[in-house]
């Protein structure tokens, strides 16, 4: 003890001089100073030590002008030396300069400043109130909640209290409510409250009553963290001495700490006060009773209380904040208790009506809640109670599980519920749908897209085209063409999905780019079967496609069909651009069909479409340098040999297949031969028709085709009669 005396004695100033008093010492020695009073000393001052006990006019007038300059031109620093100075011989500023300066401090939002701003309303409000205006504190206890600085304030409005500055309550004390309940502790506030509260209504100063956000606080303090009955009675009282009302929180607080405590008396009273005040909304109201009735761990009045409220909203649901299903779903769960969660749910649903919102289901609440909580397993247990216990399960039990099979991906599990809940006869919204879908195409799992989506399609849902557009456009990035087609072949036929031709050239695009061209070709056939015309983009994905694997005769047989497109009138038009004329061009110069090439160009004219020739000529000459004008004669006259033997035998041949029927088969032979000599598709058509024999464009280019892949390349048979008529 003697040595706890000593070193306190030691930590004493051994001096005369009177102490600082404790409100000004945190502020010492950076920001405010107080005057100490010298004692008489031995020794004189030196004369340059000396320095005047009052400021005369012409100074304080400088220093005023200053300080003016200074908070224009915004040099804190400067003006803080000033208004210090001023301070210190008591030669204060004007009232506007004063509050401009504690204004400006109190803006610039940075700790040091605000303690500049505080320490200059202290010293104010214990040397001269009457400078101070009232929206200055108001602005200073702004910064303060912005800094997230509990403590000053609190000490500002004490200040205030011991001073006798009293100000209009809501510039203060709405302010200390939003620094508390950002703090999450009203402990300091009460204490404020009710000196405040005391004084008004002693003194009878109407404009320190305090609102009603202010009382809910102080309510708060006492019901749910004091939980002190005498507190909270004493707030409600004071609350009707001064007049201000209660709302639906006043009574939930209220309601919390009857619970608590088990005053099943009071929360009756509660329920029959809330009635005569005519609030019908009591969701808060059950909140707060579930609330208390679970910390008590009294079980059966949290499942009473919830199935009250479902009768007194007509089975229309309850609406609950997510914390509050979430204490539900803890309690039960300690006590291990996921029985009694199911009969609830089940109890709830018997008694919520078939119109009620999802989202208000008791049942949809308490399986988000399990959901939310990462309890998923746990939502599971509670799903199979409620089958062995045969109870009916609502949409609102499966939603919740949706969506946090769709946040994990887990969509082949999620197909499986919605193929469940289709079975039951439930049908899911389409934002469900959706958002199910995205999830599924998100991870590829396209099976469980395509299921959903036909599940979506027989519940008759009328718009489908989010849901359609989500899967082509999530088959085009994972570059499954063939899964396109077939998928678009499925819904074709669907009134309820807009399909275009664009839709159809995705596919083409997609197959060409792979270099899959029976299958471009196969969708191209079924495009023209479903009646969509194809666009200038789709001749155009075909055109490239043959270009990459050379196969310039098919391209050769797209202008044919394009060329008769443009040269038809009506809806079958189809225009050229600038684009189509030179993937044509490029690909038949490439292929060596120089005949096609003119007519190219004499259609694009027609169109008023400019062609640049010398663009080609690099094309020609990679593919053609190389041929040589004799080798080009010689081919010529074995060909020319083989086709007067050909035109030989086929006149021999025709009667005899007149006599036989067998036209068909002496045409074959005829057109093959034909179109391997160079002979050109319209030629091998006029044969057709000065035989009697029916034909269709399609038969003629199979047929060539057929030559084609089996022969030589007709490209360079081409060349040679182009070259030697």
């Amino acid at each position: 003890m003697w040595r706890r005396a000593f070193c306190n004695l030691s930590k004493r100033p051994f001096s005369s001089q009177p102490e600082i008093p404790t409100l000004y010492s945190f502020l010492q020695p950076s920001i405010f100073s107080l005057i100490r009073t010298e004692s008489p000393s031995t020794t004189p001052p030196k004369p340059h030590d000396q320095t005047p006990l009052t400021l005369t006019q012409e100074h304080k007038s400088n220093l005023e002008s200053t300080l003016l300059d200074s908070i224009k031109s915004k040099n804190t620093d400067e003006a803080w030396k000033s208004f210090k100075t001023l301070s210190n011989y008591s030669a204060f500023p004007s009232k506007s300069l004063t509050n401009s300066v504690i204004i400006h401090l109190s803006s610039l939002n940075d700790t040091h400043n605000i303690k500049r701003a505080f320490a200059s309303v202290v010293f104010l409000l214990d040397k001269k109130q009457e400078l101070l205006k009232p929206e200055t504190v108001h602005v200073l206890l702004n910064s303060m909640r912005d800094a997230n600085s509990a403590a000053p304030a609190f000490a500002l409005v004490k200040c205030m209290f011991k001073s006798r500055f009293f100000i209009h309550f809501s510039l203060w004390g709405d302010v200390l409510v939003e620094i508390c309940r950002k703090n999450g502790n009203f402990g300091g506030f009460l204490q404020v409250f009710n000196e405040n509260c005391r004084v008004a209504i002693d003194e009878k100063l109407n404009f320190l009553k305090p609102s009603l956000a202010a009382c809910n606080a102080a309510l708060e303090c006492c019901c749910r963290e004091v939980e002190s009955i005498t507190d909270a009675e004493k707030v409600v009282e004071t609350m009707s001495v001064l007049g201000v009302r209660p709302d639906e929180c006043s009574f939930g607080l209220l309601a919390y700490l009857y619970a608590l405590k088990g005053l099943k008396e009071k929360i009756a009273e509660l329920e029959g006060l809330i009635s005569g005040f005519g609030f019908l909304d009591k969701g808060f109201f059950l909140s707060n009773l579930i609330s208390g009735f679970m910390k008590c761990g009294n079980l059966a009045s949290v499942s009473a209380t919830i199935l009250q409220g479902v009768r007194e909203t007509g089975g229309q649901g309850l609406c609950f904040e997510e914390g509050t299903y979430g204490e539900v779903v803890s309690g039960f769960l300690q006590n291990g208790s996921i029985k009694d969660l199911a009969t609830l749910i089940g109890e709830t649903q018997t008694l919520e009506s078939p119109s009620v919102i999802v989202e208000r289901s008791v049942g949809y609440g308490i399986i988000n809640a399990c959901v939310n909580l990462g309890l998923l397993d746990k939502a599971h247990m509670i799903f199979d109670e409620m089958n062995a216990q045969g109870a009916s399960l609502g949409l609102g039990v499966y939603l919740p599980i949706l969506k946090a099979y769709c946040k994990e991906q887990r969509t082949a599990e999620a197909a499986q519920l919605v193929t469940d809940i289709s079975g039951l006869g439930l049908q899911l919204d389409v934002a469900t749908y959706d958002a199910l879908i995205e999830a599924s195409m998100s991870c590829q799992d396209f099976h469980s897209a395509f299921s959903m989506f036909r599940d979506m399609r027989e519940a008759r849902i009328p718009d489908l085209q989010g849901s359609y557009l989500t899967i082509m456009t999530g088959l085009t990035e994972s570059h499954r063409p063939e899964l396109m087609a077939a998928f678009l072949d499925e819904i074709v036929e669907d009134p309820r999905i807009e399909i275009g031709t664009h839709d159809w050239n995705s596919i083409i695009h997609a197959f060409c780019k792979a270099g899959r061209l029976e299958d471009a070709r196969r969708t191209f056939r079924r495009m023209t079967f479903c009646q969509f015309e194809p666009n200038e983009q789709t001749y155009l994905s075909l055109i490239n496609g043959n270009v990459t694997v050379e196969k310039y005769f098919n391209v050769m047989m797209l202008w044919n069909e394009v060329k008769r497109k443009v040269s038809a009138e009506g809806e079958t038009k189809l225009k050229l651009d600038s684009s189509l004329v030179d993937a044509f061009l490029y690909a038949l110069v490439k292929g060596g069909f120089f005949d096609a090439v003119m007519q190219v160009v004499e259609k694009s004219q027609e169109m008023k479409i400019f062609v640049d020739k010398w663009r080609y000529k690099q094309a020609f000459m990679e593919k053609h340098k190389k041929l040589r004008v004799s080798k080009l004669r010689r081919k010529n006259r074995g060909f020319r040999c083989w086709h007067n033997k050909c035109q030989i035998v086929f006149q021999e041949a025709r009667p005899v297949t007149r006599t036989r029927g067998a036209y068909f088969a002496c045409t074959n032979y005829t057109l093959m031969l034909s179109c391997f000599l160079g002979v050109l598709r319209e030629e091998a058509e006029d044969q057709l028709s000065a035989m009697d024999i029916e034909h269709d464009s399609s038969a003629v280019a199979f047929i060539v085709a057929e030559v084609v892949s089996k022969r030589e390349k007709l490209s360079e048979i081409q060349l040679l009669v182009l070259r030697l008529e």
